[in-house]
């Protein structure tokens, strides 16, 4: 009941402030998730490491906010908006310690063609808002639970291509170019090139300075990675990836003594829309169209958007656990509530559609955080850093922050993952790759679709071969059921009562088993009806037909005329 009274507490004041002017949302906003919803769930033992890790956050978040809003073609303080509101208002909400919310780059087409068949940016807001209300309601019945059901294998699968898609997507950004969008995940780009005919024209497109840049970056980020770094009381302190970006902004600026070919033009760098007062920054805003709230496809986009962010939401989180160091458990339901609450506060604001992200919250995981408090600090620098210095983020090159995702993508898919999986087995490593392959060369959802079936193949494969035993001894033949047997185990048993021979003894035995699934059940029924044709002499024991009853325990509805 707290988290639906801090949920309905933020969309309250959010109502309220929008009243009074456009000036009081973000107040609000702020001082909704930090007062109203009970300041003694954080956790301020690791504060210094959540402050480190939140500046890790903004400099992964900062490029990928504008990039998403760019390709899906929204303002760009659009990006900024929903970032800002997934740190601050998701980040307080939400039971995940260790997860990052924001803008992903999975809605990008959803985003794009909604808004060019609705026609207006701010009746698209309208579907933003509804879908926020949408996962509120999703969360309120359970449907968290789905998160549950993926299998391990392919949520490795998973964390291991999106870390080889960062490192290839990345490194053009490394040497300078950047045709494609920043946080672009697919294999097929809108430019007609994909994610491995892009790196084909490296040698052709790259820049000079960019590519200066990215080598000393990378420099610095392996450099801070080594022990006597992290010994220092000083260095230590310090994220490897500030010191990449300030190294960067140096470099930048001292790339004009040299030759043309080496400066960078304003594609290469960050691009923040710049405002000389927080009235200028408000008047950014933009409030939904609810005019448009009879238009059938404001409904039809917002519960794409509700299922779409709340899939991916439920496996960034299911990833995120998996990752986090402290083995702790995010309680799905209540992400649900509160990334709908994060969706429907950015579409008052004019932000675009927000799920829980991989990649900011591994980046999360790498940098040190401890608490959902790291989470609340980036967006915090993020609402920050666009009002103060707009002017000097915008000095940062991609090429740096490039970098930064690079090394959070390789400690995502590192070599000796695939050696880990290879040694839990066939049954793991096959799905585990599938899954890779699938996700590298398709996008994510259609990549975990493709995974999901292929884990589920070898599950019904598992259960198919040891779930029967056959013992002849002369005349006497036992078939027992080992555990619960379904309608994919029925031609095993067929082909067993056809190996049958005229004056058998047969002895089923199903007391191992507590679920038969009816074809098993009817195919025994048969079979039994035709055993004195073949004067064949049959008893069965423990056999029974299920009606499975969700609700409360199966209860049998009929046996055997001879089971016991």
């Amino acid at each position: 009941m707290l988290l639906i009274d801090g949920c309905y507490a933020c969309i309250l004041a959010l109502l309220t402030s929008s009243i009074r002017g456009y000036g009081s949302p973000f107040r609000y906003m702020i001082y909704t998730s930090f007062f109203l919803y009970n300041m003694k769930n954080f956790n301020f033992k690791y504060i210094k490491s959540d402050i480190s890790s939140g500046l890790v956050v903004f400099l992964v978040a900062l490029p990928l906010c504008l990039g998403v809003a760019l390709a899906s073609g929204a303002p760009l303080i659009a990006g900024v908006i929903a970032g800002i509101v997934g740190g601050i208002v998701v980040g307080a909400l939400s039971g995940s310690q260790l997860g990052v919310s924001g803008p992903a780059a999975g809605l990008t087409v959803i985003v794009l063609n909604a808004i060019t068949e609705i026609g207006s940016y701010d009746s698209f807001l309208l579907s933003v808002v509804l879908a926020g209300f949408i996962q509120i309601i999703f969360g309120a019945v359970k449907a968290g639970v789905i998160g549950y059901y993926f299998p391990s294998s392919v949520i490795k699968g998973m964390l291991t291509a999106i870390g080889i898609i960062i490192i290839l997507k990345q490194i053009p950004h490394a040497m300078g170019i950047d045709l494609d969008y920043e946080g672009d995940e697919s294999f097929f780009q809108r430019d007609g090139q994909n994610t491995f005919s892009e790196l084909g024209r490296l040698t052709e497109l790259f820049n000079e300075g960019a590519l200066m840049i990215g080598l000393v970056s990378l420099s610095i980020m392996i450099m801070w990675e080594q022990p006597f770094i992290k010994r220092s009381t000083v260095l230590g302190m310090i994220p490897g990836a500030l010191v990449a970006v300030i190294a960067g902004i140096i470099l930048n600026n001292g790339l004009t003594v040299l030759p043309s070919f080496f400066h960078l033009e304003s594609s290469h760098l960050v691009s923040l829309p710049v405002t000389n007062s927080v009235g200028d920054f408000v008047n950014l805003f933009q409030i939904p169209n609810f005019s448009a709230i009879t238009n059938p496809i404001i409904w039809k986009t917002a519960v794409v958007i509700a299922i779409i962010a709340s899939l991916e939401t439920l496996l960034s989180v299911e990833a995120t656990d998996k990752l986090d160091p402290d083995s702790r458990i995010t309680p799905t339901n209540r992400e649900l509530l509160a990334q709908g609450a994060g969706n429907v506060v950015a579409g008052f604001l004019g932000g675009i559609p927000l799920t829980q992200v991989i990649v900011r919250s591994s980046a999360n995981i790498q940098a040190g955080g401890k608490t959902n408090l790291a989470t609340i600090f980036h967006g915090l620098i993020l609402l920050i850093c666009t009002l103060a210095i707009p002017n000097i983020l915008n000095q940062i090159p991609l090429a740096s922050l490039a970098i930064v995702l690079i090394m959070v993508g390789y400690k995502l898919a590192k070599p000796s993952i695939f050696k880990d999986v290879f040694k839990e087995g066939q049954d793991q490593f096959v799905p585990f790759v599938v899954t890779v392959l699938a996700v590298v060369f398709t996008d994510l959802l259609t990549g975990i679709g493709i995974g999901v079936f292929v884990a589920m193949l070898y599950i019904l494969y598992t259960n198919y071969k040891g779930s029967m035993s056959f013992l002849r001894d002369g005349k006497n033949v036992l078939i027992q059921f080992n555990k619960d047997v379904f309608y994919f185990n029925k031609s095993e048993l067929k082909l067993k009562l056809l190996s049958l021979e005229e004056g058998d003894y047969l002895f089923v035995d199903g007391t191992k088993a507590s679920f038969i699934d009816h074809d098993i059940y009817l195919t025994l029924e048969e079979f039994q009806k035709e055993v004195k044709k073949r004067n064949i002499e049959v008893e069965f024991k423990g056999i029974s037909r299920k009606k499975i009853n969700y609700r409360k325990s199966n209860a049998n509805i009929s046996k055997t005329p001879t089971g016991e």
